[in-house]
């Protein structure tokens, strides 16, 4: 009786799907979601867990920042300068190969680590949550990975076994060393359309950037913004941001996004090295669930919750650091020039205690951050700490864009 039970179970359940989900995932591991970024814990040889933020836009992994209670083995064979975005000479870093790496069951070998001699990023007093480096995209590869921020977790599969589930875009990818790029249909304000090969970054905390002279250049908007950008590895980028007409990802439409242009000597080593014309960055991957399929140069993509969020960006124009993670006061540590913080009055250096009626102190600083991105008919209400007084500010917070 219990066989014949059994085996009309068996019958029952939808045959090859199951069987196939079960042999093809091989694990599955959780990420957290900081500001647009993917962190995800990962043991080095053994190490105590370490926080990288996974970043599809560099081949290797690279450590930017150890604490006393971070304890990592690594041989190092010797040093090497590592160039990025930015118009600086690159930076040294110490290198070590054949790594072991572990994120939840799932562990990959022989993994390259630079270790950076200086941490320019400061990641950790950015985001407010100790962060160790970047996750190259030598993650991707060897399995199918699928990044969902549904239910914020990275799922690997086996290649020959996996199916594609129902309702994801196929997107052909183009590979240069160990860099994904694709094929971009961008449409400006004169409703024409470029075919912008773009390289695939997680770990770009912007909507996309693109190169503003050349043989596919996307044309500055008439109403833009100029300041910062980001910080390379060549050092500070800067240039302008403006919104275009529309993004077309697989056939997803997405209308007016805030885009950003570098200044060409910023992005001229990136653009020189390939046939790019700019960067998809997380705030437009992070509105998809996305599959990587590196040995079928396959990207397939679903629309999550995300999706259809309005495209913001920091009109206030200030970035705040923790300077000091005990005291959890966030500081202005950059302000965009001629933006409604500068004319209001805030200063760099200046220790936010609270905005409207949110205390700063130990509030995320994400969450502070948010802020700054809403447009509104009142005035943003800021009262900062400065040289031993307190100081009530008012910014406005019209969008230029």
């Amino acid at each position: 009786m219990r066989l014949f039970t059994l085996l009309v179970l068996l019958l029952c359940l939808p045959y090859g799907v199951v069987a196939t989900n079960r042999r093809s995932k091989i694990a599955s591991v959780p990420f957290q979601v900081v500001g647009s970024y993917i962190v995800v814990e990962v043991s080095i040889n053994g190490s105590s867990m370490l926080n990288l933020i996974l970043d599809s836009g560099v081949s290797s992994t690279i450590i930017t920042e150890l604490n006393a209670d971070d304890s990592v083995s690594l041989n190092y064979s010797g040093k090497t300068n590592i160039k990025g975005l930015g118009t600086g000479d690159g930076i040294q870093a110490l290198t070590s190969y054949n790594n072991t790496f572990r994120t939840g069951r799932m562990k990959t070998m022989n993994q390259t680590v630079y270790v950076l001699e200086q941490d320019i990023f400061n990641f950790s007093k950015r985001v407010g949550l100790k962060i160790n480096g970047i996750l190259g995209s030598d993650f991707f590869e060897s399995h199918i990975v699928k990044i969902d921020y549904n239910k914020q977790r990275i799922t690997f599969y086996e290649n020959k076994s996996f199916e594609v589930p129902k309702k994801y875009t196929a997107i052909p990818l183009i590979f240069e060393g160990h860099k994904m790029f694709m094929n971009l249909p961008v449409t400006e304000a004169d409703l024409s359309t470029i075919n912008a090969r773009m390289l695939l970054d997680t770990g770009a905390e912007l909507t996309a950037w693109f190169r503003s002279n050349g043989k596919h250049s996307i044309e500055i908007p008439s109403r833009n913004i100029r300041g910062y950008i980001g910080q390379g590895l060549n050092g500070e980028i800067k240039g302008y941001m403006g919104r275009i007409y529309m993004i077309n990802l697989g056939g997803h439409i997405l209308y007016n996004p805030v885009v950003h242009f570098p200044d060409s000597a910023t992005i001229m080593g990136a653009i020189f090295q390939s046939e790019r014309e700019g960067t998809i960055g997380s705030q437009i991957l992070n509105r998809f669930n996305l599959i990587f399929d590196q040995l079928n140069k396959t990207l397939y993509i679903k629309p999550n919750y995300n999706f259809r969020k309005p495209f913001s960006y920091n009109i206030a124009g200030i970035e705040l650091i923790l300077q000091n993670e005990y005291l959890q006061i966030p500081e202005v540590c950059m302000i965009r020039e001629d933006s409604p913080a500068e004319r209001a009055g805030i200063r760099i250096g200046d220790r936010i205690l609270q905005i409207n009626e949110v205390s700063a102190i130990k509030t995320n600083i994400n969450v502070l951050k948010k802020y700054f991105e809403i447009s509104s008919r009142n005035p943003l209400r800021i009262i900062v700490l400065r040289e031993g007084r307190t100081m009530h500010f008012e910014v406005k917070m019209k969008s230029a864009l």
